[in-house]
């Protein structure tokens, strides 16, 4: 038998060999900690005698990581956006309940968590969801950490699946140029131009209100953007991301045009729910972005004889052509409201070759007698 002092805890052997571990509680009381082994006692103790530090009830052995992961996300939901909160419950739910949720937390290893991605993995997960899920499980398990509940963070000690990189499409100047020509006419046509010329993602675009656009000015303040599923307007995700925004002379013309006919949608509709946006639907609420893209974007590309990409490949569209035409990659990353110029070149790296070949060109010019 092996003991400490009261401040330590201590750890002995009961006489039918298990390991026992105690630590003292408040008003003379004591909590005993089982386990098989001496090793399992003492990650126990430690993790009792952190949380007694830090002022945190002791986690009871019973405690499992389904009830933790339940009463964490009750415990962040005010910290983050409603439709974060939505997604990390549905992570949660869906995909870490099934597999892990009796497990005691405090016999949580590495192996459960790389069984359960391998798992979602072979169950159809993409790995980059697989990769989501397990930013969620890091947070929480890291919480758990801080708390005194687990000794560790597991999820430190497991790596994820490699995500693949979404293959992004992008429209030449004559598909962009065919692309607004087919949209001409459509109810959302000035969006159409915004998204091609600016660069502004979806979600911005349809969060815009008629008080962040300037058109005497030529500019448009993203100070938003709608979450999807919820159709809430949330503020933007980074400081970079709410940002003044140059329009071309034709985004100007098409919102002059975008205001006029929602004027007289609005004089014409019998119900009209005014919450100032630019792009709403035919009574004023905020749109559906699944509807878009069935009902108005996806059609537009069919009738253009276009392939079937996405809507925020025109934000990719935008910044290829702009790259393409020289304009410095700074002011495309301002423009799209990456923080660092860094993402901006990852991710069009592709046009990179054309602007070197220019910057070779430039220098001939230069340096030629």
């Amino acid at each position: 038998m092996t003991r400490r002092g009261n401040a330590e805890g201590s750890i002995y052997r009961r006489a039918d060999g298990r390991w026992v571990a105690a630590v003292s509680l408040d008003h003379g009381r004591r909590k005993a900690l089982y386990g098989k082994t001496r090793q399992e006692v003492a990650h126990k103790l430690a993790v009792a005698l952190k949380a007694r530090q830090d002022g945190l009830p002791l986690a009871g052995d019973r405690q499992t990581v389904g009830q933790y992961l339940t009463t964490w996300l009750e415990s962040v939901q005010p910290s983050l956006r409603p439709r974060t909160h939505e997604r990390y419950q549905q992570y949660v739910t869906l995909h870490a309940l099934p597999e892990i949720g009796r497990q005691p937390l405090s016999k949580l290893a590495p192996q459960h968590l790389q069984r359960l991605y391998a798992n979602r993995q072979e169950a159809g997960l993409s790995a980059m969801s697989i990769r989501h899920l397990h930013a969620v499980l890091h947070r929480a398990l890291g919480q758990a950490a801080r708390w005194g509940l687990v000794a560790r963070n597991v999820a430190d000690l497991v790596t994820p699946p490699r995500a693949e990189r979404h293959e992004m499409q992008t429209l030449s100047p004559e598909q962009a140029r065919a692309f607004l020509e087919a949209a001409q006419g459509d109810r959302f046509h000035a969006l159409y131009v915004l998204a091609a010329s600016t660069g502004m993602r979806q979600g911005e675009l349809l969060a815009l209100r008629w008080q962040d656009v300037d058109l005497d000015r030529d500019t448009v303040q993203v100070r938003g953007s709608l979450e999807q599923g919820t159709r809430v307007i949330a503020e933007t995700k980074t400081g970079g991301s709410r940002r003044q925004v140059a329009l071309t002379r034709a985004g100007v013309e098409a919102l002059r045009r975008h205001r006029r006919a929602q004027t007289e949608e609005r004089l014409r509709a019998v119900y009209w729910e005014d919450r100032g946006l630019v792009f709403c639907t035919d009574i004023g609420t905020p749109v559906d972005v699944g509807n878009l893209v069935r009902r108005s974007f996806k059609p537009l590309l069919k009738r253009a004889s276009l392939p079937p990409i996405r809507f925020h490949d025109l934000r990719h569209t935008a910044a290829t052509l702009l790259l393409g035409r020289g304009v410095h990659p700074k002011m495309v990353a301002d423009l799209l409201g990456h923080t660092r110029i860094s993402t901006t070149l990852d991710l069009y790296s592709h046009v990179t070759p054309t602007m070197q070949r220019e910057a070779v060109a430039a220098m001939d010019a230069v340096l030629s007698t």
